[in-house]
């Protein structure tokens, strides 16, 4: 509650208090413009579907767009409360058009990428180079519309529908701006990542408000290591106090676990007393981008909504939206209970955040936080190999905490190990066989050995996951095997190039007479993480 005063009223009191209320006005008045400053920026957090509520149930139920993701990426022309006003006013009418209604209030988000010119006679690489400037945003303005979340540094989005910054996309975009010489690009990144670390708490799914229940996997410590790269380690350790936030982050709630209670959030308590983590997303609606699909998957499931909504969301962290990784029958989207999962992925990328901790603290001179985090990194290591590493399958699986059993999809969530060099030589082996016997098709590795007709199974192939199962086999010097997966995929991307002009977010690796995969939604060009590790290939030999 805010106090105004009547200065006439100041004559009543004694002059002492008249004193005392005649400095407090200034204080107040100060208060009153920080409240309504805070009041802004709470709206400017609010997501679009709680800012325009019956309007956006309208709007999503009624599919006027043939993207769910169109209308919340739209910047209002109006203040919220005055285009809600009109509505209420109208949207009654027997003449009223809702389309029409929103083309007027409203200006549709701009498309990156799409539509671009390409001159095939150039070589692929030519061609990505002249998609980072079609592909980076400025700046964005501290008062923009919208669900955007401002950045303060310039950004490359991944293209297509996506007009935003991607949290893991990003990482694999990088590496082509390694390649590319722009490591000031990079560092921007970088920086905006910190950004939100500092200012949210932690790096959301992307800069929209409706990501702002979720994160995805955590690859900020290897987007640190590629400024060590270039900059050296005492630069990429004046970000220790961002890593450690966002491990605070995915540890939440872990010193509440017990035996009667052992999962909360993103933590879980195994029966051995281990902490390991599952994705999450602490909104249990539908999500907005989504809204009509998520409320269609849930209206289909016999358990109760929000647990649904909850699933489909720590889905849509976990990168994979959507994989027969987080269904109980993989052929409907209904039966998917993601939260249920410790991920080999996951735990992998916590494992390294944890040593680059420990590696970074050493540096600075915290003796003491560098072997704790030596030890939680031993402990996790230790763990996925109890939990996820199958012997007689000779491959690692996600772990059904729920059920106490492992998964039987077999994914190429397996590589994570590998890539992070957690695994030993046999099991490296035994991991390089399947791919090689299971895997790998004609155009790289497919993601899931199920075709079900989500983007992350068969027959998709999608380039974050070549570069991880590359990368990881060669550590273990499996380098024909990895070179071969390298060769195909190159081949493959150039293909598609050739005969679209363009680089798209996934492929079809089976079927070689296609020019993409299929999905949740229609094959984007553009495209961030393809462009990278394209480029990152052709440049490792």
């Amino acid at each position: 509650m805010l106090y105004l005063f009547n200065c006439s009223l100041l004559t009543t009191y004694t002059m002492p208090t008249r004193l005392l209320i005649a400095f407090c006005l200034p204080c107040l008045s100060l208060f009153t413009a920080c409240r309504l400053e805070q009041e802004t920026h709470s709206r400017q957090r609010q997501s679009p579907d709680e800012i325009f509520g019956q309007l956006f149930e309208a709007v999503q139920q009624k599919a006027i767009f043939a993207d769910s993701k169109t209308f919340v990426d739209c910047t209002p022309l109006f203040p919220p409360d005055t285009i809600l006003a009109r509505y209420n006013a109208r949207h009654q009418q027997s003449d009223f058009d809702l389309k029409a209604f929103v083309l007027e209030h409203f200006q549709l988000p701009h498309q990156y990428a799409s539509g671009f010119n390409s001159d095939t006679s150039r070589s692929v690489a030519r061609h990505i180079e002249a998609l980072w400037p079609v592909l980076t945003r400025n700046p964005d303005s501290a008062s923009q519309a919208g669900s955007l979340i401002p950045l303060p540094f310039p950004y490359i989005v991944p293209g297509g529908r996506f007009g935003e910054v991607y949290y893991w996309d990003s990482y694999f975009t990088m590496l082509g701006l390694q390649v590319a010489g722009r490591m000031d690009m990079v560092r921007h990144m970088a920086d905006n990542f910190a950004f939100l670390i500092d200012s949210i708490g932690f790096i959301p799914n992307g800069n929209r408000t409706y990501y702002l229940g979720r994160s995805q996997p955590p690859f900020y410590a290897m987007i640190i290591r590629l400024i060590e790269e270039s900059d050296g380690k005492a630069k990429a350790a004046q970000y220790l106090p961002q890593l450690e936030k966002e491990y605070a982050f995915w540890m939440h709630g872990q010193d509440n676990l017990s035996a009667d209670t052992p999962d909360f959030r993103r933590v879980v308590r195994m029966p051995d007393g281990a902490i390991l983590n599952r994705y999450w997303d602490d909104f249990p609606r539908p999500r907005p981008e989504s809204h009509r699909e998520d409320v269609l998957t849930a209206q289909r499931s016999a358990r109760e909504s929000k647990a649904v909504f909850t699933d489909l969301r720590a889905g849509a962290e976990s990168g994979w939206d959507f994989s027969s990784r987080w269904l109980l029958d993989p052929q409907d989207l209904a039966t998917i209970h993601t939260t249920d999962f410790i991920p080999v992925d996951l735990n992998a990328l916590l494992f390294h955040l944890e040593s680059i901790i420990a590696d970074y603290a050493g540096h600075t001179g915290d003796s003491a936080k560098a072997e704790q985090f030596q030890q939680l990194a031993a402990k996790r290591n230790k763990a996925l190999m109890t939990y996820c590493w199958n012997e007689n399958a000779g491959f690692f699986f996600d772990y059904d905490f729920v059920r106490r059993q492992q998964s039987t999809v077999f994914s190429l969530a397996a590589m994570y190990p590998l890539f992070f060099q957690m695994a030993n030589e046999q099991q490296a082996a035994a991991c390089a066989n399947i791919i090689q016997r299971d895997f790998l098709k004609p155009g790289g590795l497919v993601t899931t050995l199920l075709n079900t007709g989500q983007q992350w199974d068969a027959p998709n192939g999608w380039a974050p996951l070549q570069w991880i199962s590359i990368q990881g086999l060669n550590h273990y010097g499996h380098k024909e095997l990895a070179s071969d997966i390298r060769s195909r995929w190159i081949a493959l991307n150039e293909k598609v190039y050739r005969n679209t002009g363009k680089m798209v977010e996934k492929y079809n690796v089976t079927d070689l007479s296609l020019d993409a995969g299929g999905g949740e939604y229609p094959v984007q060009d553009g495209f961030g993480w393809s462009n990278g590790v394209l480029l990152k290939l052709l440049a490792t030999q």
